[in-house]
């Protein structure tokens, strides 16, 4: 089993990487596949055997996010986007307003169910697939007090696959807020650990 601290930088780099990713699809309205299936795929395992099946070798799937979680570990942070900071700590937010609604865990939980049936049918990244997942996230998360407000190029912003995409990444990145919190993760960590986290990212990253 990995230590408690290596579980913990890998949510958050899979939170940061759907961080990352909302940023540069917002703007650019490209997606890069390879970075976000790790993050679609962890939504439809809610009854993993190991740790490590959520999202595979962190190395290799979650590169991009140990990479912008290292950046945002500095004392002085410096390269990353202030818009990826700002969807990180908005996922980290929100998940807590989560928390304090167990009914919409529960239409989350059955809303997943249903999608990872598309999943099969299609596959991951397929505009059903992603469609269904988007349209869970509105009816659930859209719902609550706080809202992240996402900003980019408005031409993309008004397509519905890039918004389904959009709302996809953050449903990913709630995932990946639920799991830090189930490993441990609290919001005085990210100030107090963030030289443990930075040498974490630094060892996994080097497994390659």
């Amino acid at each position: 089993m990995r230590p408690r601290a290596e579980q913990q930088a890998i949510a958050l780099a899979a939170l940061f990487q759907a961080a990352t990713l909302v940023e540069e699809l917002a703007r650019t309205g490209e997606l890069r596949q390879e970075m976000s299936s790790p993050l679609i795929k962890s939504l439809f395992e809610q009854d993993p055997s190991s740790f490590d099946d959520i999202y595979g070798p962190p190395a290799d799937n979650l590169r991009l996010g140990l990479e912008q979680l290292l950046l945002a570990c500095h004392r002085t942070p410096r390269g990353i986007n202030p818009d990826v900071t700002r969807y990180a700590l908005s996922l980290l937010h929100l998940e807590r307003k989560l928390q304090r609604s167990p009914g919409m865990m529960d239409a989350l939980g059955t809303g997943i169910n249903q999608a990872s049936r598309q999943a099969m049918h299609f596959s991951e990244n397929h505009e059903n697939t992603l469609a269904a997942l988007a349209d869970l996230y509105k009816q659930t998360l859209s719902q609550l007090s706080f809202r992240i407000r996402v900003t980019g190029n408005p031409t993309h912003l008004q397509s519905n696959k890039t918004a389904d995409k959009v709302r996809t990444l953050l449903l990913a990145g709630i995932r990946a807020a639920i799991l830090w919190r189930q490993v441990g993760g609290r919001r005085w960590q990210l100030l107090i650990s963030r030289k443990r986290y930075g040498q974490v990212c630094d060892h996994l990253l080097s497994q390659r």
